[in-house]
């Protein structure tokens, strides 16, 4: 009820982008929206004002979703957000709370679970106005991560007090998914090369096999360069060379801890976005940051990791034209850092940001 409250109130304060009755676009297309918590609900308004502005041709089905804890242990969400789902095929989500070494399983895993999310895809490219060690050498890679399997299977159990034993599950099917999905990706983004990041010299049989499959499929893409590296030895050259990366895709855990690595190459998780790829054409955008509870009541959260994952969101919906508009705007507010939030070096409240947007989009 109060994330609820809390969604109506920021949509009165924000109101800042208003299309006129003669420019309503007609919506061609639905999307079921999770704001989730937190800074979610803000930064979902953003979007929605900012598509608005846009005239981009989506109706949002908004849904709560939350944790609910079965008898057996286990987690499931809502029913009618798993209905909405499957009937739009394509989500966006805000960050989510999750409970600390005890309660619910955690709320992107169920997610992903339920609608088959197998594959996690993480763009990091440098932003220009948003300086970091980086700038000057450019930063243009993307993680492709096993999205459903490894140590987040979450199959744990206590041998005897004191002992805890953490069970990482590897199959053929998902390792294959995931590698097919990346090498895809590379051609349909006019990407040259895939590197398979792995521990296969310690974990022989899983990382093992999960490089089997990346070599079979590599076999199917001639024209695609592949080549395999340790995960610690690609820490370290991607942190004083990024330009040497492409495309990498990696079991989940790696590319958990990868992905976030490479967002700090480009000034944050606050910049970064990302899409979750699954079975029967469903696919999932979010915001991978925190909640930041702090931002709220401030009503300073930063909308950009959550609206360039929505840029992505209307290119996989082959909405390219309404995507380039809103990445311009986007990239040029960035660029100009006079009206920017403070997350990122600015003093600007989410409206004022999310305003300034807008008003770029109604400029093109």
């Amino acid at each position: 009820m109060f994330r609820t409250l809390a969604r109506r109130v920021l949509t009165k304060q924000g109101g800042c982008c208003h299309v006129s009755p003669c420019h309503t676009p007609r919506f061609n297309h639905t999307v079921t929206l999770f704001p989730g918590d937190g800074i979610g609900p803000q930064i979902s308004t953003s979007v929605k004002e900012i598509f608005a502005a846009a005239n981009v041709p989506i109706e949002w089905e908004e849904r709560d979703i939350y944790p609910i804890l079965h008898p057996d242990g286990k987690t499931t969400i809502p029913e009618d957000a798993v209905k909405s789902i499957e009937k739009n095929k394509i989500g966006l989500k805000g960050p989510m709370r999750t409970a600390i070494g005890k309660g619910h399983v955690s709320m992107n895993l169920t997610i992903r679970r339920t609608f088959g999310l197998y594959a996690n895809v993480r763009p990091a490219k440098s932003v220009s106005g948003v300086t970091t060690p980086y700038s000057d050498v450019g930063v243009n890679c993307v993680i492709v991560r096993e999205n459903t399997e490894g140590e987040y299977s979450g199959i744990e159990h206590t041998v005897v007090p004191g002992v805890v034993q953490s069970v990482k599950l590897i199959t053929k099917e998902a390792s294959q998914n995931v590698a097919e999905y990346a090498f895809k990706y590379a051609v349909d983004n006019n990407r040259r090369n895939v590197v398979a990041l792995h521990k296969a010299n310690i974990m022989k049989l899983s990382d093992g096999m999960f490089l089997e499959c990346c070599r079979d499929v590599a076999k199917k893409y001639p024209d695609i360069g592949y080549r395999e590296m340790y995960l610690d030895s690609a820490c370290l050259k991607i942190v004083n060379d990024p330009s040497q990366f492409d495309v990498m895709v990696m079991p989940n855990l790696y590319g958990d801890i990868f992905s976030d690595l490479t967002a700090g190459l480009i000034g944050g998780l606050g910049l970064a976005p990302s899409g979750n790829m699954g079975k029967d054409g469903i696919a999932i955008f979010e915001a991978v940051h925190g909640t930041a509870d702090d931002l709220t009541e401030r009503n300073a959260g930063n909308p950009t990791a959550l609206l360039m994952s929505a840029v992505m969101m209307l290119r996989h919906m082959k909405l390219g034209a309404h995507a380039d508009k809103i990445e311009q705007a986007t990239l040029a507010t960035l660029k100009e850092r006079k009206i920017i939030t403070g997350d990122i070096g600015g003093t600007a409240t989410n409206p004022e940001f999310t305003a300034e947007i807008c008003r770029k989009i109604k400029e093109l």
